[in-house]
């Protein structure tokens, strides 16, 4: 039997190859960041050619720390940053354009005409999304409005579109060289192109936004063998798991049953809830959305909340303010006070996402006097965090009916012992942190370890999973609810910013 599953995922700042054994633990890593690119306010692009390159550099160092061979290795699973945006040739392989991140909000007008025509929740029944700068679909239709040449290529068959995902299993399996063209249903969720009921793009929304057919990739289940790796970095290993990051941090977390609910704190913050095989549409400014679907097995749905700006605040304060050398020492600085000194930080760089969808709001620092400091800014970037997590929680109770028993964390800032202290408070109940916080990975190395068998079933995978620490609510009830109070003032004040 093979020894290991091996994982590449693609994030918003980096790649990395990493390597799992049967037990779930990490045997191998291999990172690299890419080039974040800024042309105008509120663009973002990534070099899809760079994460290509990169992603055969981080598999090759992963492969090499610990000598593995193909045959050591049963089957390779994909995990990305979703709604992140791509075209290329086909014939080439060449991008037309730079991916468009999901950050980026080139698309404001176009929502802006939609809410005009429509309003913004104009296609929630068949998408469970709104009109948002967010999702792939609007970002597409930019592309084939802006780019000299690529939507006569689209037309005919030329032009081929994916999240990250289906890039880079296209290049994997062969490239413009029989390359396999899919997505899995969690990443087609997030074009706003697929319908939630049939799992298949949608004829209304391609047309609504102007999309030729031809150019989209099959969507299949998330775990399933895909196709070959065909070039020299792994030879022969089957491709056989692809999840959005969030979807994979779920399964990751082995939040199989319904009402079990993970939080990644990465860039932004994403809170999913799992809601089984039901569809809830929220009433509250979450996003319905595809958990998983494990080979043939029914499709498993979720509730989801995206917080734009959390972690990349804290980066934020590191580049931009120089209030910090590195991320770490945010915590550091954050401690240096007591509270927050009456000050919050609402980090709308690019609007806000769940539960208020504000495209109109841009960031604000609230509550600021005299005797507020450095020590209290730090602390006000971090209660951001948790507060937002409040926001989205408080929404998911109401539209799913059920209460929040514990949440599972992961992602980079979960180390942060004062956030997660004060997220416990802020919530109200224990916040869980797993023993392998390498979540995201994990959920596609689960997802490919199913599809060939590396690992018979889920109970195998719930058998892997082990606490590394818990946090538990000590803050009074009067204590939250004030500083919760503040914190909803703050956000009133970052509203209507652009016309």
């Amino acid at each position: 039997m093979s020894k290991y599953v091996a994982a590449i995922d693609q994030g918003t700042t980096s790649t990395r190859c990493i390597l799992f054994n049967h037990q779930g633990q990490i045997v191998s890593v291999g990172q690299k960041e890419h080039e974040q690119i800024y042309p105008h306010p509120g663009w973002v692009e990534h070099n899809p050619e760079e994460i290509w390159k990169n992603t055969l550099e981080v598999i090759a160092i992963a492969r090499i720390n610990v000598s593995a061979t193909s045959a050591d290795i049963a089957a390779i699973g994909i995990t990305n940053q979703r709604e992140t945006t791509v075209v290329w040739n086909k014939r080439t392989g060449k991008p037309y354009y730079n991916a468009l991140v999901w950050q980026d909000t080139r698309t404001t007008e176009l929502v802006a005409r939609y809410e005009k025509e429509g309003g913004l929740n104009q296609f929630r029944d068949v998408t469970g999304l709104p009109v948002s700068t967010y999702f792939s679909g609007l970002k597409l239709q930019w592309l084939l409005e802006n780019v000299d040449g690529l939507r006569a290529d689209a037309e005919k068959g030329d032009a081929l579109f994916g999240n990250i995902d289906t890039f880079l299993i296209w290049n994997l399996t062969g490239g413009a060289h029989g390359g396999i063209h899919v997505t899995d249903v969690t990443n087609a969720s997030r074009t706003q192109l697929m319908n939630l009921r049939t799992l298949d793009w949608d004829k209304g929304m391609l047309t609504a936004y102007n999309i030729p057919a031809n150019m989209l990739p099959k969507i299949k289940s998330s775990s399933e063998v895909y196709g070959t790796v065909s070039n020299e970095v792994l030879p022969g290993v089957p491709v056989a798991g692809d999840l959005g990051d969030q979807h994979a941090a779920l399964v990751g977390q082995t939040c199989f049953e319904p009402g079990m609910a993970k939080n990644t704190y990465g860039t932004g913050c994403f809170l999913v809830m799992n809601t089984g095989n039901e569809i809830k549409m929220s009433e509250n400014g979450l996003l319905t959305t595809i958990a998983y679907q494990f080979g043939d097995q029914p499709v498993q749905y979720a509730l989801e909340g995206s917080v734009a700006v959390t972690g990349a605040l804290v980066q934020w304060v590191r580049d931009n303010m120089g209030l910090i050398q590195k991320s770490s020492d945010i915590e550091k600085l954050a401690k240096t006070v007591e509270d927050n000194g009456g000050a919050y930080f609402v980090p709308a760089f690019s609007g806000l996402y769940a539960p208020y969808w504000r495209n109109d709001a841009r960031g604000v620092i609230a509550g600021l006097t005299r005797y507020v400091n450095k020590g209290h800014i730090a602390r006000a970037v971090l209660e951001a965090t948790a507060y937002q997590t409040l926001d989205v929680v408080n929404a998911m109770e109401q539209d799913s009916g059920i209460q929040l028993s514990s949440l599972r964390v992961d992602g980079g800032m979960v180390l942060n012992q004062l956030l997660m202290q004060f997220q416990a408070d802020m919530l109200n109940t224990q916040v869980v942190c797993p023993a392998v916080a390498e979540t995201t990975a994990l959920g596609a190395a689960y997802a490919a370890g199913l599809a060939v068998g590396y690992w018979k079933n889920t109970d195998e995978l719930k058998q892997n999973w082990a606490v590394a620490h818990t946090w538990n609510p000590s803050m009074e009830e009067a204590r939250r609810t004030e500083l919760y109070k503040g914190w909803q003032k703050a956000v009133t004040k970052s509203y209507a910013w652009m016309e």
